[in-house]
């Protein structure tokens, strides 16, 4: 199968390198040296310096600003610089952003990046402590004054619906749970190594908004993660076995807003993540029976049963059993359940180690991987494929 059709920008430009800090909960430095660290380490793998860098791009809430970061990295002259926005949602994009640039010449190799002390100073799940004087805080004006404060109690509206429409119980997200600290407890780069949990466990852990229990949260962490992107022809001729990238694309539904999107037409699904999935299909070529690992953003658990049903693994309302009997290796790494929670970022470097051979919880023959960035909010994926 070619992974380059002439109407998008599948096999373009490839993944070379990745890098990270070590995930913690007390990093004990600033969220610049985690960047910094991180590039470097990414660009020690892909057996470049960074000297050899022209673009970065980052997040709209990273703290480290791409020339600092630069300057401090000690890379040169910047081509090309971008921010995604969104949160998590832009994880993918920041790679697509990087393949768009390296595609149309106006970069050669561009690091993406994003580092954070999310447990030791601002705490995401904290919620909302001042809204902003802008279009975004006023839209938050419709769910605060409700006690809609923080990203669990926005989930769980949208988790309430979808136990009502299928007759479901909380027992559906548990699955989600269990399936990612079992892949947790083997690596020994997560958080929670070591510390695998069953259904009883989950169903034990304490309410944080119904229905979603503590185990049903992702876990908030210190950390950096960086990734290298370059031509498909430069990283041939690099250390590492490229991963290509196949598609890669952006999505936000009608009425879209972030994470309060409760006007949509249903609230059983994730309409982003939809529009996201169609373009991924068409531009790589691809259909569910072709993925090899799914690696879906796990900020709580049942927006991976959602996308799973977005992208059309299983029919509306089957996800939780499709889960459960494994029909597709997910989240091989722990995701942000069980390794770190760095917006998706540590997701798609555990892509990129699948498809080299590398990943202590490593499935065979993987050559293609399927990679989503947050949901809720507007969003992004990738299509990788091994190269050869």
């Amino acid at each position: 199968m070619s992974l380059r059709r002439r109407d998008s920008l599948g096999g373009r430009a490839a993944i070379a390198g990745i890098g990270a800090t070590e995930f913690s909960k007390d990093s004990g430095r600033s969220e610049l040296k985690l960047a910094v660290e991180a590039v470097r380490a990414a660009l020690d793998d892909a057996g470049l310096t960074p000297a050899d860098v022209d673009g970065m791009v980052t997040f709209t809430m990273d703290t480290s600003p791409e020339i600092t970061v630069a300057q401090a990295a000690g890379i040169g002259e910047l081509s090309f610089f971008s921010r995604i926005h969104y949160g998590g949602g832009a994880a993918c994009a920041t790679v697509q952003q990087a393949a768009l640039a390296v595609a149309t010449g106006v970069a050669e190799v561009v690091v993406c990046y994003r580092a954070f002390n999310e447990r030791s100073g601002r705490r995401f799940g904290s919620g909302v402590q001042q809204r902003e004087p802008s279009a975004e805080g006023a839209a938050l004006g419709w769910s605060l004054p409700f006690g809609l404060l923080t990203p669990a109690s926005w989930v769980a509206m949208v988790a309430q619906r979808y136990l009502h429409a299928y007759g479901l119980t909380p027992e559906a997200f548990g699955h989600v749970a269990v399936m990612d600290r079992a892949y947790a407890a083997t690596n020994p780069a997560a958080y929670f190594h070591g510390k695998p949990i069953t259904l009883e466990d989950h169903a034990a852990s304490r309410w944080i908004v119904e229905p979603l229990r503590l185990l049903d949260c992702c876990q908030e962490t210190d950390g950096g993660q960086a990734i290298v992107v370059t031509s498909v022809e430069r990283a041939r001729d690099l250390p590492q076995r490229p991963a290509v990238i196949a598609a890669a694309a952006q999505g936000a539904g009608r009425r879209q807003e972030q994470m309060t999107s409760f006007y949509h037409d249903d609230l059983t699904g994730l309409p982003e993540m939809g529009v996201v999935a169609r373009q991924l299909w068409r531009g790589s070529g691809m259909t569910t029976g072709d993925v090899d690992v799914a690696i879906l953003y796990d900020h709580f658990t049942p927006f991976v049963l959602m996308q799973l049903e977005e992208f059309g693994f299983c029919v509306p309302g089957e996800a939780a059993d499709f889960v459960a009997e494994r029909r597709l290796p997910l989240n091989t790494h722990g995701g942000q359940l069980g390794e770190a929670y760095l917006h998706g970022m540590n997701g798609i470097a555990e892509a990129v180690r699948q498809l080299r051979g590398t990943s202590v919880n490593q499935i065979p023959g993987a050559a293609r991987a399927l990679v989503t960035a947050g949901t809720g909010v507007p969003t992004s994926g990738l299509v990788l494929a091994a190269d050869g």
